[in-house]
């Protein structure tokens, strides 16, 4: 197959572009990114060139989405902006993108007749007191971010029930593992508990969130994208729930720091107590999580130490500013 990978310079996007090139050595890649902050060439390092081409584009132009998908047999598109204290900031952009960038792009699926696969969140869900969430629950998003993705879900639902689209959606639980973004819990903390600077924990510390092993995730999308039902939504649930604070300790055990560290902030505005997804119907396909949180957070800080080349140049540079105005404290 030759895929087109939207936002493939991302987190969650270029892990799925590493996976994807070692398991299926015949396959190969188009990555069609913006290149903001947060998708980075450097994520993209290692790969093939016979089997892999970057195109520098928003997913929001018609033109540069159509161009991309000729010529490929499939599209996932994991481009988003997907951070929810920047979409309190600037909700405008996250709209733009992942509302109207995920039209522009079903579009362009749409008619060159290949299949489009969404990668969305279990916030679109909102707060799951008890129980989990399994695909037929409401949409409740509480964020400018997720209100953003459930709107492009419900675009991805119309057009495979009004025009026979082959489009499916991924909803996925908390991710985490290499290239992530240092703006995010699991790497600001690790990189934080590193240079000796202050743990910052919304309110209580006591959201939970269904943790998920990027590389398992990346096996999900392979499953849905190969055998999923055009029009169905399929939940990528993680296998263990933990609090953000426990996390938090995990990390500050792994790096050798007291819990003196933890500092206490405001809680976000809307934040959810609790995510969970149910993910039987995707197991239904012969996916199952293999990475349990023990595990996947040990390799996850053992990366982090091992690439300072990676993450230096972002906690040095325009994170500086973004950190102090989110936190209001400077980084060491």
């Amino acid at each position: 197959m030759r895929l087109l990978v939207a936002g493939g310079a991302g987190f969650i996007g270029s892990n799925y572009v590493h996976h994807r090139l070692g398991a299926q050595p015949k396959d190969s890649v188009r990555v069609l990114d913006k290149l903001t902050y947060a998708g980075r060439r450097e994520n993209l390092e290692g790969l093939p060139d016979n089997r892999f081409e970057l195109v520098e584009a928003d997913v929001a132009d018609r033109d540069a989405a159509r161009a991309a998908v000729e010529g490929c047999d499939a599209v996932v598109n994991f481009a988003a902006e997907s951070h929810v204290d920047r979409s309190i900031e600037t909700p405008g952009e996250f709209i733009t993108t992942d509302v109207y960038g995920t039209y522009v792009l079903l579009e362009a699926a749409r008619d060159a007749g290949v299949r489009h696969l969404q990668i969305s969140t279990d916030e679109v869900y909102g707060d799951f007191d008890q129980g989990s969430a399994t695909e037929e629950s409401p949409l409740n998003p509480s964020s400018p971010y997720s209100a953003s993705k459930a709107g492009g879900d419900l675009l991805v639902s119309a057009f495979a029930r009004t025009y026979g689209a082959e489009a499916l959606i991924v909803r996925a639980s908390n991710n985490y593992g290499p290239r992530q973004h240092p703006e995010k819990l699991i790497p600001l903390c690790i990189l934080n508990a590193l240079a000796g600077d202050a743990l910052p924990v919304y309110g209580d510390g006591m959201q939970v969130r269904n943790w998920l092993f990027v590389e398992d995730c990346c096996a999900a999308i392979d499953a849905v994208l190969e055998r999923g039902t055009p029009g169905e939504v399929y939940n990528v649930g993680g296998p263990d729930e933990l609090p953000n604070l426990e996390v938090v300790r995990r990390i500050l055990a792994l790096t050798d720091r007291d819990e003196s560290l933890i500092e206490y902030v405001k809680d976000r505005p809307g934040h959810d107590r609790r995510y969970s997804l149910s993910a039987a119907r995707l197991e239904g396909l012969g996916w199952k999580a293999q990475v349990r949180f023990d595990e996947g957070i040990e390799r996850t800080v053992h990366w982090y130490r091992e690439n300072e080349t990676w993450w230096e140049p972002i906690r040095s540079g325009e994170y500086r500013a973004y950190y102090e105005r989110q936190y209001g404290k400077a980084l060491k």
